[in-house]
């Protein structure tokens, strides 16, 4: 597909794919068993700040929206902004499947708003080991990534990303593209 099919409606730009979100869920038992990797009771969904235009249009359906999904799943919502300026909407909740739910809501009440494609990325963060682990949901790709910060500056382990990508490949649909492993260094959750 090219840029002339795009610009003249021959083919349309892939929407978010949403609906793979709900594999981390039944990747659990393995991340458990296999990897000795808890949720930490956080995850979020990051997305591209809005214009001033469109941001004063939907920011009370945006906010209806956090709170619908809050008491739908008994979540606790906040919202954040980080150094980049990109918008985290956080799920605070012990059970990981709530935290999938929530993402998946947001983002489909994103996507309903006309935003989808300001959708980035659902993150879930687990503990279990020397460093925290974050498991990465690009909704453009519909595919997962681990990113491990060492805690030391901007420094990744690469050798546990590795590892965790070779025994969750069976279960998740991982990205094969390791450059597209965007990493989330200061994640707010």
């Amino acid at each position: 597909m090219g840029l002339t099919d795009v610009l003249f409606g021959r083919k349309k730009l892939k929407g978010p794919a949403r609906d793979r979100l709900f594999a981390l869920t039944t990747a659990a038992v393995t991340l458990d068993v296999e990897c000795s990797l808890k949720p930490s009771g956080a995850g979020a969904v990051v997305f591209k700040p809005l214009s001033a235009g469109d941001f004063t249009r939907v920011e009370s359906d945006v906010e209806q929206l956090v709170q619908k999904v809050a008491a739908d799943n008994g979540s606790k919502l906040e919202r954040k902004s980080d150094t980049l300026g990109f918008e985290w909407v956080i799920v605070r909740d012990p059970e990981l499947e709530d935290q999938v739910t929530a993402a998946y809501g947001l983002a489909n009440g994103l996507t309903e708003q006309g935003f989808g494609e300001q959708l980035l990325a659902a993150a879930f963060r687990f503990e279990g080991g020397e460093h925290p682990v974050y498991w990465i949901y690009g909704f453009k790709t519909g595919t997962y990534w681990p990113f491990v910060p060492t805690g030391s500056g901007q420094e990744r382990d690469n050798a546990r990303e590795l590892e965790l990508k070779a025994k969750l490949e069976p279960e998740l649909p991982v990205e094969k593209d390791l450059t597209k492993w965007f990493a989330l260094f200061d994640a707010p959750i």
